[in-house]
């Protein structure tokens, strides 16, 4: 299987990269840090996920280097805690392009080089249910891309998953006030859940 991670320089990204190939599956990874993938794949594109124009360009790299891919992986992301009163309209864009703009763009890039059968796989989070205070911009992110991956399946005759995991033991957590808890998931446990839910064919919103 041909498997395309956008934004895999992030710790999920990793678990999934490391995973896919541990499986014998050929990854391609896109990133702004593709020299952190070259000890997971030889198989790596820079690009800037919130640049329509180097999300084009990166397409059309991974096409060159693999034809067609048969899954389709977002994990790209950032969080910022800030009250809405003191939110600036720059940070509010940054956490939405991230989360939310990039996801289009990347998915829009993607679909001339996916197989007909290849699924889509967004990470969305616990966090957009429980909209916690100072989570604005990223509650809104994430309530954005469950409906915007909801329409893509409308849209399309592809699989569609929007994967909602807890918490999960990243570098994130130091960008929050909030605590780790205790159940927290490691990014390769986490990638162990979205590989066996892909295998099994689930489909729509899955809480891992």
């Amino acid at each position: 299987m041909n498997v395309l991670i956008w934004g895999a320089a992030g710790g999920i990204g990793k678990a999934l990269t490391a995973k896919f190939v541990q499986e014998g599956h050929t990854v391609v990874t896109v990133s702004r840090h593709p020299s952190e993938m070259k000890s997971l794949t030889p198989h790596t594109i820079a690009a800037d996920l919130t640049q329509p124009a180097q999300v084009i360009a990166a397409a059309r790299l991974a096409g060159e280097l693999v034809q067609p891919f048969d899954l389709y992986c977002y994990t790209a992301g950032d969080i910022l805690s800030a009250k809405i009163a003191e939110l600036s309209p720059a940070d509010w864009n940054r956490i939405l392009a991230a989360n939310l703009s990039g996801a289009f763009l990347t998915a829009q890039a993607s679909l001339p080089i996916l197989s007909p059968q290849a699924p889509f796989v967004f990470l969305g989070a616990v966090h957009e249910r429980l909209r916690l205070p100072g989570l604005s911009a990223y509650a809104a992110a994430k309530a954005g891309l469950e409906a915007f991956a909801e329409v893509l399946r409308k849209e399309t005759r592809h699989r569609v998953l929007v994967a909602r995991p807890g918490a999960v033991e990243t570098p994130l957590w130091n960008k929050v006030p909030f605590s780790l808890p205790k159940n927290a998931l490691s990014p390769s446990a986490l990638a162990d859940r979205l590989y066996l839910a892909l295998n099994e064919g689930q489909d729509g919103l899955i809480d891992l």
